[in-house]
């Protein structure tokens, strides 16, 4: 009993006569332009590690989507002790040989960078990331910044630079000049309804079927052309290699269309409408994770309704997201001004409303849903099989995009 008294008071003494470890603080940084959280933790070497992004969110109070805002100090998941002198296992208390040369490795690696301004051994302040006490083991593979231009042509040898064609668009249309930077680091995902083993909605003029996939296909293509010249990176989500961009009014109908990727649509709707969605989530992860900020899906269809009902262009939101129905009004407020311009003797009517739809609802992107006309209507056919007004709304959806 005596024994056990005298290891109890000794191990009593020795802790009271052992320095403390104050409680480590985080390192600070400040948002430079263009960062995103990805962007930032990997200039810290901080981004295979989920717990990284993790502690991120909670030191910052943000949501795991959230935007960081240039100027603005945030908390980055890097521990800051005060190195002893001596050894970093008794600087930061752990027993571990391994981590501690880790981490003496990671703040030589961060001097190397200019990250700090000196050495832990001189000004005694030591960087501990955050994964290293909590989750060594990289568990994260996350790509490079996203491409430019995902559509671009590949260029034929290691030192080529791009060339500006964009083969989706097919022969005529593939050389797509940069016309501004406007839209430089913003994504957008551009879908077409239907296709592949579906058409759509479909109308008669003449001896003629239209299909609503091949008409919105090709105000797709169009819109998807006029951002990329303007600096956007965008996706074509449906896809029909073979089409491009297409002149003349009757287009013909086809079921060879596929998703981004090459993946073949599904027959059934709802597995289809998946797909879709899938594809878009797994894209804006990849590209939010290295950076971008600003992602958008424009999801464009022809509607039908019956033959007698005109109607103007019109656009649905989810009612959950106001940035969604943000992007909406915009695009209205595009399209109204345009009527008013050109054509003086008729008001536009377009609207803007809200509706669970699958692609609003189940994609992680700000979205927007887009009616191009009744295609059963003879007055609204007029505004999808002539060549020169599926320009003229490809740009004056343009304009809404980049108000």
């Amino acid at each position: 009993m005596q024994r056990i008294l005298f290891f109890l008071t000794f191990t009593a003494i020795l802790a009271a006569t052992l320095p403390a470890i104050a409680e480590p603080d985080y390192h600070i940084t400040e948002a430079m332009p263009g960062d995103g959280i990805y962007s930032m933790l990997r200039r810290y070497g901080l981004d295979q590690y989920s717990c990284n992004f993790d502690q991120f969110y909670r030191l910052n109070n943000l949501r795991k989507n959230g935007h960081l805002i240039v100027g603005r100090k945030y908390q980055l998941p890097i521990l800051i002790y005060t190195f002893n002198g001596k050894t970093i296992r008794s600087s930061i208390g752990i027993n571990d040989w391994n981590t501690a040369l880790r981490i003496q490795k990671y703040n030589e690696l961060m001097l190397e960078r200019n990250m700090r301004p000196e050495s832990f051994k001189k000004d005694r302040v030591l960087w501990v990331p955050f994964h290293e006490l909590n989750c060594p083991n990289p568990d994260l593979e996350i790509p490079s910044p996203v491409e430019n231009s995902p559509e671009e042509e590949r260029p034929t040898s290691s030192t080529a630079v791009g060339n500006r064609k964009f083969p989706i668009f097919g022969p005529k249309y593939a050389y797509t000049p940069l016309l501004s930077n406007k839209l430089k680091g913003k994504v957008y995902y551009i879908v077409s309804g239907h296709g592949g083993p579906d058409p759509g909605a479909m109308g008669r003029r003449g001896d003629y079927t239209l299909c609503e996939d091949e008409y919105a296909y090709d105000v797709a293509l169009r819109l998807c052309r006029n951002l990329i010249a303007h600096g956007a990176t965008a996706y074509m989500i449906t896809r029909d290699d073979n089409d491009g961009i297409r002149e003349g009014k009757f287009l013909e109908c086809d079921y060879d269309e596929v998703l981004w990727g090459g993946v073949k649509m599904v027959r059934q709707q709802k597995p289809r409408l998946f797909q879709r969605s899938d594809i878009i989530n797994q894209l804006y992860e990849q590209n939010r994770l290295a950076g971008v900020t600003e992602q958008t899906s424009i999801i464009i269809h022809v509607d039908s309704r019956s033959k007698g009902e005109r109607t103007d262009v019109f656009f649905y939101h989810h009612s959950s997201s106001p940035a969604s129905r943000s992007i909406a009004f915009d695009l209205l407020r595009s399209l109204k001004h345009k009527y008013k311009q050109y054509q003086k003797t008729r008001e536009y009517r377009g609207t803007v409303t809200a509706r669970d739809l699958h692609m609003l609802r189940e994609t992680k992107v700000n979205s927007v849903y887009i009616e191009l006309a009744n295609i059963r209507n003879t007055y609204d056919q007029q505004r999808i099989i002539v060549e020169n007004n599926r320009q003229l709304l490809a740009d004056w959806l343009l304009e809404g995009v980049m108000q």
